[in-house]
């Protein structure tokens, strides 16, 4: 979905005090650093990390049962 018609303005300002919503955010952002029961979650990761992770899980198999197989000595010769 594409939007059009947006016109996005940043300002500079010196404080936040007594603008609509930044109090409260504010107040929940203290609330949230001193609440100690919430867990903490570092699961998630990029999806490249587990692309690349897969990727070297998947070759380091094929490699193993590669070097078990007794079959193909001769393709083994050309591919280690």
């Amino acid at each position: 979905m594409e939007i059009t018609g947006w016109k996005i303005k940043f300002f500079w300002l010196k404080a936040r005090i007594g603008i609509q919503g930044n109090e409260l955010a504010d107040t929940l952002a203290k609330e949230a650093a001193a609440n100690t029961d919430t867990a903490e979650c570092y699961y998630k990761v990029p999806k490249s990390v587990v692309k690349s992770e897969l990727n070297a899980a998947s070759v380091a198999k094929w490699q193993r049962e590669w070097d078990l197989t007794t079959k193909g000595q001769i393709t083994k010769a050309y591919f280690p």
